[in-house]
């Protein structure tokens, strides 16, 4: 998942700020850094990509678990919810270029103590996910054979699992996208390093490039059909496709882009219509191409062909307007702080609330499944609070 886009880069001292709050501090204020070390300047905070990853996350809970019809003319949106996990792919590349590019050409940031400023925020509550879904190893036993059980209970804790397309969904299904994070994270430090264009037209070709290139692989499928799938679709099943879907590399083109994005919104004001109208075009131009999604092929829809929309909305929330004020209310930026949590638990904890037959015996079932919304909302806020923050606190105080 994205990192969070109110966070400020790390301080040397405690490897990252972890600052959460949604406040606006003034543009380039200077940091203090330890003695002897330049004074850092801060970014502006993001408050409505945040509010933004709410909605996202949201919409892969209704993805799995709704009727899409009950959305009347959000239906489309939530139909194709699996595309809000490649806008966050995207914008992790977006808000990690953002916060640590500047350290990175300065030739100040730490490489272990990014990995582990990274790891610190992601890692607890992935292992409080495998912990509670731990009854899921009951039905993946008998589900797969024993070398590929033991090979899947192995590489899942070593977030290892998205680089096997057969054993990507092992445990917890939604997990892989943590092996895809955590590849990112490797090659971040070395990516952000790598000399971009400084030209407004150099960028956008950049971009364009990154977005062919997001778009070959899924391409190349739909030419060679290696599956035997005339039409595959979101439930087609052959080990093509899942590589496709799960494995780290084909999602490396939307990361990079989020990256160069970060270059393009530096040399955008925060102020003005553009990045209005960029968001309004952006968040309209997702629903329009959703609306038609069936007529799309899904490999392409997937991943690739909504990057360019995916940064018109974030750039347009990223400026100071009605729309990135709508996104940057206070609720909706508290839920996207907890999304991570919300992503990573839901699907178990889902699994979990009703296997248990409690809100059958409680008669509680007739608010379902909007109870269940909520209690997976209160558990992710719980687990923000108990497991992520206070875990991401001890170990990075610990490796300082």
């Amino acid at each position: 998942m994205a990192a969070d886009p109110t966070e400020h880069p790390p301080k040397p001292s405690l490897l990252s700020s972890g600052d959460d709050s949604t406040a606006s501090p003034a543009p380039r204020e200077q940091i203090a850094s330890a003695p002897g070390e330049k004074p850092r300047v801060s970014q502006d905070r993001l408050p409505a990509l945040t509010g933004l990853r709410a909605f996202a996350a949201c919409n892969i809970v209704f993805f799995h678990f709704s009727n899409p019809k009950w959305f009347g003319p959000f239906a489309p949106i939530v139909d194709n919810g699996y595309t809000a996990v490649s806008f966050f792919l995207l914008l992790s590349g977006f808000i990690l270029s953002y916060n640590y590019s500047g350290r990175a050409q300065r030739g100040e940031l730490h490489i272990w103590r990014f990995w582990v400023a990274r790891l610190s925020r992601l890692y607890p509550v992935y292992a409080f996910a495998l912990i509670l879904s731990l009854g899921m190893l009951h039905s993946e036993w008998p589900a797969r054979s024993h070398p590929e059980f033991f090979e899947g209970l192995a590489l899942t804790p070593l977030l290892l699992q998205g680089w096997v397309p057969s054993l990507a969904t092992f445990w917890n299904t939604p997990a892989w996208t943590m092996s895809t994070e955590a590849f990112f994270y490797l090659v971040f430090p070395f990516a952000v390093r790598w000399k971009r264009p400084q030209s407004m037209g150099g960028t956008l070709l950049l971009l364009m490039l990154l977005w062919f290139a997001g778009m070959s692989l899924p391409a190349l499928y739909l030419h060679f059909h290696p599956d035997g799938v005339l039409h595959a679709g979101r439930y087609t099943d052959g080990y093509w496709i899942r590589a496709l879907k799960f494995s780290p590399p084909p999602h490396l083109p939307s990361f990079l882009f989020g990256m160069v994005l970060a270059d393009l919104d530096g040399r955008m004001g925060r102020k003005g219509w553009r990045r209005f109208v960029l968001g309004l075009c952006g968040v309209g131009g997702v629903y329009a191409v959703l609306r038609f999604g069936t007529a799309i092929p899904y490999p392409l829809l997937h991943d690739g062909l909504l990057m360019p929309l995916f940064a018109c909305g974030i750039l347009g929330l990223a400026g100071h307007n009605p729309l990135s004020r709508i996104f940057g209310f206070a609720p909706f930026v508290a839920l996207g702080q907890a999304s991570y949590c919300l992503y990573i638990l839901h699907f178990n904890l889902w699994t979990l609330i009703h296997d248990s037959g409690l809100l059958e015996k409680t008669g509680l079932i007739r608010f379902d499944p909007w109870l269940s919304y909520c209690l997976l909302a209160a558990g992710a806020g719980t687990a923000l609070l108990l497991i992520e923050r206070p875990m991401q606190r001890f170990i990075r105080k610990r490796m300082a």
